[in-house]
């Protein structure tokens, strides 16, 4: 336990040292654009800004493509023990990334002057430069991403900074030869295609990728989905109130949502220290409330310093800065608008905070909720844009909501599986015995149940592939199957498709990680504990003092255990690894039985073990609320699905 509290320290401060070098990589990068933006909105005014803002915005949409290449790339050679595996990983990702470049650069050069029409833009060019910058600035990511992969934040905020050095100087060159918002366009162009060069990273020779195509391309899919409903939380609004307002609006509306993003720059930096690091760490060290809570207050402690700050700045200083075009007269004036975006922006950081600290050692199904709040936000506004308050009001409510349903079944997760808690490193909960077969699985579940009343048709004609099985017989398995699906068809369809099956040897130091599957009289007998141990000493007083059905069935149990051969099918267990707690999916009646009868009973049971790191995502295994729904739509499916007219189909075949 030593070693491992040595290793969670160790994570806390390298994810606090990582986090404080791209905080100060970003403050300056930050800095440097508030001069720009000050710059454009002075020489530019509120219309130009707005225009120039928009365009920009752009390619902030793109960066939804650009940070899945980042966050994979960081992910997959964080994960690499050599240098050339590494470098292997890099190569391949980047080479993916300047293919998406190049594609997407050319959809956006083939629909420039629709997308003009739409933003009120002046001239279709100023899409098709960004265009252009597309090229670079996709693959820019995995670039960026093999930084944060060996843990060179150094070099990556330099890279930043870079960047918005360029942006600012070739943007203040342009405007002062009187080029314009395509001038600036076309800085901020020649920026990304700086930074991309000057973050080209010197390379190990390179090994044999040890990743699949599949593999990267499903992480990537999942990465596309987080980071589309980011960069639209992120950017949506701007490119609404460019087409529901008019352009000085617009402008006023550009300059408030500057602020925005000066505190998300800030929280991605801690996130982009937190993910490389996790992921590179193993699943004990990750399990610790310390090194989320680190990364929290960090987005916390920074977002509502600045949020403070922009509410007692006065309002002439803002003025000052931007312009006479810029001041808002009234109760709700631009300190207020600040103010206000500022803390919806906090609101919204630390909900990213807890996505991506998942998304660091497995596919996290809350981006899927995060997208879908991109989409509530995009019609929030469409719905409610009377003014620019009430359009960032309608974002603070739907980040509350999403911070809510985004740290609920988070808070579940620390309070049922981690609960402040580390087990030994050298505890296990079973021992693999060998690999056995799904059908095998089936066989033994279907067997332990065939007197349900939803096989009463079917036990005189198809008892005997039950009791008596043959698993080497197709047709037989078939016939199985979806005799099975009649009552556990919803059931089934949770176990992640990539689970392994083995079968198993449980002695009693075991049990202590073995938890009974929660449903019916369980739940009450559990009072929220669903150890098997605990289980089986409620049952005991539970037996002493109610004759029930339950209590019965139980001693029935425990009567047939002590006879050389009980009869009993096999109990069928689920988990992530077998050093994992495990969930009983079927047979909580038969190992209880067993262990309130004579010593050595347990060794009279069969144990069949299914195995997956996505076991987490199957409701039996983690309850909470995401995986609850996804059961809910299992159970659509199943009202959907007619399981006794396939089985007819079935049997039919078979009699061909």
């Amino acid at each position: 336990m030593d070693g491992l509290a040595e290793k969670l320290k160790t994570l806390q401060s390298r994810i606090l040292s990582g986090s404080i070098v791209l905080l100060s990589g970003s403050g300056l990068t930050t800095a440097i654009n508030l001069t720009y933006n000050i710059v454009l909105a002075r020489f530019l005014g509120p219309q130009g800004f707005g225009h120039a803002t928009v365009v920009y915005t752009i390619l902030t949409l793109i960066s939804a493509v650009t940070l899945s290449f980042q966050l994979i790339t960081a992910k997959m050679v964080a994960k690499q023990e050599s240098l050339e595996q590494k470098a292997a990983v890099y190569h391949g990702f980047h080479r993916g990334a300047w293919g998406c470049g190049i594609v997407i650069g050319l959809i956006l050069l083939s629909a420039q002057s629709q997308i003009a029409s739409y933003l009120n833009l002046s001239d279709p060019i100023l899409v098709g430069l960004i265009a252009v910058g597309c090229a670079f600035y996709v693959p820019l990511g995995s670039r960026r991403g093999y930084m944060q992969g060996i843990y060179g934040f150094r070099k990556f905020a330099t890279n930043l900074v870079v960047e918005g050095a360029v942006r600012l100087v070739g943007s203040y060159a342009m405007v002062w030869s009187g080029i314009g918002v395509e001038g600036v366009v076309a800085a901020n162009v020649t920026a990304i295609a700086v930074a991309y060069l000057s973050a080209a990273p010197k390379l190990a020779e390179r090994a044999a990728n040890p990743l699949s195509w599949s593999s990267s391309f499903h992480e990537i899919s999942q990465a596309m989905v987080f980071f589309s409903g980011q960069v639209l939380i992120n950017n949506c609004d701007i490119v609404l109130v460019e087409h529901y307002f008019q352009a000085n609006e617009a402008g006023l509306y550009a300059a408030v949502a500057m602020v925005g993003r000066v505190i998300f720059s800030f929280s991605s930096a801690v996130v982009n220290t937190m993910l490389p690091i996790v992921a590179g760490t193993d699943e004990q060290e990750r399990k610790d409330f310390k090194v989320i809570a680190t990364s929290v207050l960090l987005v916390l402690g920074t977002g509502c310093a600045l949020a403070l700050g922009l509410g007692v700045t006065p309002g002439w200083i803002w003025t000052k800065f931007f312009g006479s075009g810029f001041e808002i007269s009234g109760r709700y004036d631009l300190p207020y608008l600040l103010a206000l975006y500022a803390i919806t922006t906090v609101v919204y950081s630390v909900s990213v905070v807890l996505i991506t600290f998942e998304m660091a050692f497995k596919i996290a199904n809350t981006s899927w909720v995060q997208f879908a709040f991109s989409g509530f936000v995009i019609a929030g506004i469409s719905r409610f844009h009377s003014s620019l308050r009430e359009v960032i009001l309608v974002q603070l409510v739907l980040m509350l909501a999403l911070l809510v349903c985004v740290a609920l079944p988070f808070a579940i997760k620390l309070m049922t599986e981690w609960g402040g808690r580390q087990r030994p490193t050298n505890s296990r909960s079973a021992t693999l015995v060998r690999r056995i077969s799904e059908d095998e699985v089936v066989s033994e579940f279907l067997k332990s149940d065939f007197q349900a009343p939803e096989f009463k048709d079917y036990q005189t004609s198809l008892g005997e592939i039950v009791s008596s099985p043959d698993l080497t017989n197709a047709d037989e398995n078939l016939k199985r199957r979806a005799l099975f699906y009649l009552r556990h068809f919803s059931l089934w369809k949770e176990i992640p498709k990539a689970t392994e099956w083995f079968e198993a040897d449980i002695v009693e130091s075991d049990l202590t990680q073995i938890r009974a599957f929660p449903r019916a009289h369980w739940r009450a007998l559990a009072k929220g504990n669903f150890k098997i141990t605990e289980i089986a000493e409620r049952v005991r007083d539970y037996q002493l003092t109610v004759d029930s059905t339950f209590s019965s069935k139980i001693a029935e149990i425990r009567e047939k255990i002590s006879t050389d051969d009980p009869g009993f099918s096999a109990v069928i267990l689920i988990g992530t690894n077998e050093n994992e707690p495990l969930t009983v999916l079927d047979g909580n009646h038969r190992l209880v039985g067993a262990m309130l009868s004579s010593p050595g009973s347990l060794q009279k049971l069969r144990f069949l073990c299914g195995l997956s790191p996505r076991m987490t995502q199957c409701c039996w295994y983690n309850t909470n609320l995401l995986t609850l729904l996804r059961y809910a739509g299992n159970m659509v499916a199943r009202a959907v699905r007619n399981p006794e007219a396939e089985l007819a189909r079935v049997l039919a075949k078979a009699d061909q």
